[in-house]
């Protein structure tokens, strides 16, 4: 009888997964893959800070259909379910999930989680909800971007930059836009040459860099201008402010006694949550890797190789961690920046690799060519 594989998430991590297990199953009837998701479909967040210019992406080509592309599988080799994980019970291994307002339990024989993560003030930079509710809120600060004469991003890691070099490439001679970094640099986790690129060609663009400049509070006046006060007593009053820091890992389904105290999920090395038998997490949710697309590449690759051996009756491997540091962004359309370990991406490499956002590889996982 086939195992039932179920994943938890339809974004990267978990679609990766599930294309990767079904191609690589033994034989046809050797695996089930279920996989629960409230999105019905998977959202390229990593060209999200170019999504949010109007105009950009004008055919909803950040969005595409996760059941069209299992649509090679019979029902009794992949389904899908859409709805939200609210419950996980380890004992009788079952997934507690709402539909349409209404639970439903899901058996399995082994769970994957790759649930990601959201933003903390629920902007469309990662999942929100259900892919309608994603749709919504990108076309909604598409439309206040357009509509705002001043823009204020706050937090200059790479979501941050690549926010506001999209803004300065499309509206830096029209609208006044502020970066504010909370440090000395923008980008202060890469080198401080990628940082120094980064600026200048922010500055370049028409976005005004504001240093040392954090965040403690900001409020919508009675106007509809936002207020945001630093924490060197500064306010900055600015139509529309876009915040870029912080996420929070979608695991409210999981028991605590499997969660850090941030509620991520905590995993060995060989990817299996810490205290059981046959679940494993992957991907933003785990506590294992930084939150990096590249990371829950790796993790997914791993993790679906690990469980044919275990359904093989081999041996699983150890996943290693990268110790190298590696990061690339754009800074508008037209600018790269990026580094491996201590050497700095060239800006032409870094420019070419980032042109297109990897928005190609959105068709490639989704339908499998990719693996």
């Amino acid at each position: 009888m086939a195992k039932n594989i179920v994943i938890i998430g339809g974004s990267h991590a978990g679609v990766s997964t599930a294309q990767r297990l079904l191609k690589s199953a033994s034989t046809p009837t050797a695996i089930k893959v279920t996989l629960i998701t409230p999105n019905s479909h998977m959202y390229w967040n990593l060209a999200s800070p170019r999504g949010l210019i109007p105009g950009n992406y004008e055919k909803d080509e950040l969005f595409l259909e996760i059941k069209s592309g299992f649509k090679q599988y019979s029902s009794d080799r992949f389904e899908i379910v859409l709805g939200t994980a609210v419950g996980l019970d380890e004992a009788s291994q079952t997934v507690t999930v709402r539909c349409a307002e209404k639970e439903k339990s899901v058996a399995y024989d082994m769970l994957v989680l790759a649930s990601g993560s959201r933003t903390l003030d629920s902007s469309p930079f990662k999942n929100i909800g259900t892919t309608e509710e994603t749709r919504s809120a990108l076309k909604d600060l598409q439309a206040r971007v357009e509509a705002a004469k001043s823009i204020t991003v706050a937090g200059a890691g790479v979501t941050g930059v690549e926010v506001a070099g999209e803004l300065g490439s499309a509206f830096g001679k029209e609208k006044k836009i502020i970066l504010l970094a909370p440090g000395p640099r923008v980008l202060e986790d890469m080198l401080e040459v990628n940082s120094d690129i980064a600026t200048k060609e922010l500055q370049r663009l028409g976005v005004e860099v504001q240093l040392r400049s954090r965040v403690k509070e900001s409020v919508i006046g009675s106007n509809g201008q936002y207020e945001i006060i630093l924490s060197s007593g500064t306010t900055i009053t600015t139509d529309l402010y876009i915040p870029t820091f912080g996420l929070a890992p979608n695991s409210s389904y999981v028991p605590a006694k499997f969660l850090t105290s941030q509620g991520f999920i905590k995993v060995d090395e060989f990817l299996q949550v810490t205290g059981t038998k046959n679940i494993w997490a992957i991907g933003d949710v785990s506590d294992l890797e930084q939150s990096q697309w590249i990371k829950a590449e790796y993790q997914s690759a791993h993790l679906a190789k690990n469980l044919i051996k275990i359904l093989q009756n081999q041996a699983p491997q150890a996943y290693k961690k990268s110790t190298t540091p590696m990061m690339g962004l754009s800074v508008g359309k037209d600018m790269g920046t990026g580094h491996y370990g201590n050497w700095r991406i060239p800006t032409f490499v870094a420019r070419y690799l980032r042109k297109t956002l990897f928005l190609e590889k959105l068709t490639e996982i989704v339908t499998g060519t990719a693996f």
